[in-house]
């Protein structure tokens, strides 16, 4: 990752086109937008949160809901789901496919990822398009277990740097084969070679959660006095990070990989790993307070949340030299008319495409005309008027 340069130009990323077949509880849709703020309205149920879904896995990972393929595919449907999109980068077209329809007949499994009818690997779904996302189950982020906090700055990283997904995976991977060894008294020079790669993997994921970290907290400061969402102090605490400070890569791999063997009668008896960015935790305060997010009221937490968003979009946007795409799910709900406000004309600043979800048309009023909005009801979409 590079630091991010204030006066670079982004390209504007759309989708243009989305199209869904047996996802949730859409049989068939298909979608136009012509410009970059969308709002799906609707009553609880009706399938709006499906909509962001569809497009939350336009990128790596299992979406915004976290569900499993399986789980995805419209309650009826026994050949999978797909979900299509065309997406305009500079004036160019790409299509973009992923799901699972087809895939149980061939034995395969999880998903198939194709790009211009091409098939393609998941990461690559970052080359065309970067998506993010704040939902209501997120409300509870900075209360919640500390891995519910890594799993959301893994994915702020993985915005910015493809590659951390594959790191990560990597590492869950070792620290399974690791404690697998350790419960059946494994051969010592194999558990040499797996906690050599072990802390190489370690090393990694946590530079790059600290490196974003850092990046971003330096647009949040950038924002102090000029937004009416809070400013958040984050950084990445633990044990782990305590260790490695101010070490070079290479020495701080040395370092955890000799911790690790002198750690295995303790890690034995534990049944687990006992040290690692496993372990590692979001320290978020709010600012001008110097309060710790979680003892803030629920109020002050969504607009900490809301602003930490927004900050990574605009880190993204600089960092990756394309806008990226925002879902808002619920987003106006819990915000009073100044700060909807706000976020609208924050939204248009950002030049990124939003999509936004609400039960009441009327949150969105301050919008006007510079967004489409599309009535949602059990399962059919269709363009409203302003």
């Amino acid at each position: 990752m590079t630091a991010p340069d204030a006066n670079s130009a982004s390209v504007h990323v759309r989708l243009s086109a989305l199209t869904l077949t047996d996802l949730r509880n859409y049989r068939n849709l298909a979608l136009a937008f012509e410009g970059s703020l969308a709002v799906f309205t609707g009553v609880n149920g009706a399938g709006k949160t499906n909509l962001l879904e569809a497009v939350s896995l336009l990128s790596p990972g299992r979406g915004l809901r976290r569900a499993s393929f399986e789980a995805i595919a419209r309650r009826d449907a026994d050949t999978g789901w797909a979900v299509a999109a065309t997406v305009m980068r500079d004036g160019e077209e790409t299509r973009l496919g992923t799901g699972t329809l087809g895939l149980a007949e061939s034995g395969e499994r999880g998903r198939r990822v194709r790009v211009n009818g091409a098939q393609a690997s998941a990461e690559s779904l970052l080359e065309h398009l970067r998506v993010l996302w704040l939902t209501p189950a997120m409300d509870g982020l900075f209360t919640g277990p500390a891995g519910d906090r890594r799993r959301f700055l893994d994915r702020l990283v993985l915005a910015i740097d493809p590659g951390h997904g594959r790191r990560v995976s990597e590492f869950e991977r070792l620290i399974t084969s690791r404690n697998r060894l350790l419960d059946e008294n494994g051969d010592s020079g194999v558990l040499d070679a797996i906690e050599a790669q072990l802390a190489e993997r370690a090393v990694a994921v946590s530079l790059a959660r600290s490196e974003t970290a850092s990046l971003l907290q330096a647009v949040l400061l950038g924002q102090t006095g000029g937004s009416a969402f809070p400013v958040a102090e984050i950084a990445l605490e633990g044990a782990f990070e305590t260790r490695i400070t101010g070490q070079p890569a290479s020495q701080a791999e040395e370092v955890f990989s000799g911790d690790l063997a002198a750690g295995r009668r303790r890690d034995r008896a534990a049944g687990r790993t006992l040290e690692g960015p496993h372990r590692s935790d979001l320290s978020v305060l709010f600012a001008e307070k110097a309060m710790p997010a979680a003892l803030s009221s629920t109020g002050e937490q969504k607009a900490l949340l809301t602003g930490l968003v927004l900050g990574h979009a605009g880190l993204v946007s600089q960092t990756t030299a394309m806008t990226p795409i925002l879902l808002l799910d619920e987003i106006a709900a819990h915000l009073d008319a100044g700060r909807r406000s706000a976020l609208f004309d924050r939204l248009e600043s950002l030049g990124c495409q939003a999509f936004m979800t609400g039960t009441d048309q009327a949150l969105f009023a301050a919008l006007g005309e510079r967004a489409e909005f599309f009535a949602v009801d059990a399962g059919t979409v269709e363009k409203s008027a302003v």
